[in-house]
């Protein structure tokens, strides 16, 4: 067993891998443009250059590839010459600074020339600071660069004498700032230290978005799974118990109908009846805060039920035809023939090699029910996971989607680990080497 847990570890983190790169791929073929989406198409090529620059995004794929992986901070701080750090503010914003010799933070501002210090203060705020120009290093063309954090959080390199301009859209309008940094490294520890990146659509880190968004897709799934699948393997089972019978052609039908209809038309159909017609439920999801949905779970009836519906009628058929099929083997006709009771038959003989199959479609389905949810969650405007990577696809928001995708992967892969894991209970001969 333990042979089997590093050999499937081990493929979880080459699964990772290679799902990254292929997502990161995709995306950079994806048409789209990150700067007029974040701006709009009104920008002059002079500022979406800009906007570029200090965003990363005028780099080489693997060099922005890399540094979402294992970060870019390491790399700042040797060019800086000095530690950095991240700081979260009062108001949740992540701000990265410079740790002086005496262990007080700042960032930089230049003209050009002249080196100034902003110096955090212990409220947040920031105090100027006149700082030596023998900072400036002369490096090996001979020109005088001078690294540090800017004042939006980026590590940066000036040349002195640069009257270059940077573009930075406010709620003013475009400001134009003289000495711009002529390189800019936004400042991430990396995906394998629990920082994934900048959401450029949402203008914050997604390791603050990604969590309360897979929490309400948690919440949502959880529970249409909780009620789901032992109401999907009882129902097959007592299907499979009756084959032919009315009851099995009953709960046969229905499944067939229920997993041949897509979640966009159930939807609507159970919105048109719950909401439209007989008012009962809402017909969308509206988060006024953090605790909506456990101070409203009405709202959670319509697009559970909507899930619930397809995974329903897929899980109740497999259950069905795998107890129709053990129930056809020889050892369970001699048990019967030997004059057990049917009962002692069915849950001592046939259930565990009965569920064999189902618990294998279930732990696929768990994948499929995510996919499920991006429908449902777009349809009743539910702020979940699935809904999140809509959004970041369609915006092209590469950080968080290659996020999320790596959220999807490692449920897909861990389902799957819990499955084997499960096996060895459900049949014992059952063993890995």
């Amino acid at each position: 067993m333990l042979t089997f847990l590093i050999r499937r570890v081990t493929f979880l983190i080459v699964t990772l891998i290679v799902v990254s790169i292929a997502v990161f791929a995709i995306t950079e073929l994806a048409p789209g443009n990150i700067a007029i989406n974040t701006l709009g198409n009104t920008i002059t090529p002079e500022q979406e250059a800009s906007f570029n620059a200090q965003n990363g995004l005028d780099q080489t794929a693997m060099t922005r590839y890399t540094r979402w992986l294992i970060g870019s901070d390491w790399q700042a701080s040797r060019l800086i010459g000095r530690p950095i750090t991240r700081v979260q503010d009062e108001d949740g914003r992540l701000t990265w600074w410079v740790v002086a010799e005496d262990g007080s933070l700042f960032q930089t501002e230049t003209d050009g020339e002249n080196i100034t210090r902003l110096v955090r203060q212990t409220d947040g705020t920031k105090v100027e600071a006149v700082s030596p120009n023998d900072q400036w290093v002369t490096n090996e063309e001979g020109v005088d660069i001078f690294w540090s954090v800017n004042a939006d959080s980026r590590a940066a390199m000036w040349v002195r004498g640069d009257d270059l301009e940077e573009l930075v859209l406010t709620a003013a309008g475009w400001n134009a700032s003289a000495g711009a940094p002529r390189e800019y490294i936004p400042l991430a520890r990396g995906l394998l230290r629990g920082d994934p990146g900048f959401s450029l659509k949402d203008r914050q880190p997604v390791a603050q978005i990604l969590p309360r968004r897979l929490a309400n897709t948690a919440i949502l799934g959880g529970i249409a799974f909780i009620i789901m699948m032992p109401l999907a393997l009882l129902l097959g089972l007592i299907a499979g118990l009756n084959e032919g019978k009315t009851v099995d052609r009953i709960f046969t039908i229905s499944s067939l109908v229920a997993t041949a209809t897509p979640e966009f038309a159930s939807g609507v159909f159970l919105i048109l009846i719950f909401t439209a017609w007989l008012g009962w439920f809402p017909g969308a999801v509206v988060m006024t805060s953090d605790n909506a949905l456990f101070e409203n779970p009405e709202m959670l009836v319509l697009p559970i039920m909507t899930l619930s519906l397809i995974e329903l009628g897929y899980v109740l058929r497999i259950t069905r035809s795998s107890m129709v099929e053990v129930m056809r083997t020889n050892y369970i006709r001699t048990a019967v023939l030997k004059g057990l009771p049917q009962r002692r038959v069915v849950f001592k003989h046939a259930l565990r090699n009965a569920l064999l199959a189902p618990i294998t479609i279930i732990m696929l389905h768990v994948n499929w029910l995510v996919g499920g949810i991006v429908i449902v969650e777009t349809l009743f405007g539910f702020p979940g996971l699935g809904r999140y990577i809509l959004e970041a696809a369609l915006f092209k928001d590469i950080f968080a989607i290659e996020a999320a995708a790596m959220t999807l992967v490692v449920i897909a892969v861990g389902t799957q680990l819990v499955a084997d894991i499960i096996y060895t209970f459900l049949n014992p001969r059952i063993r890995y080497s």
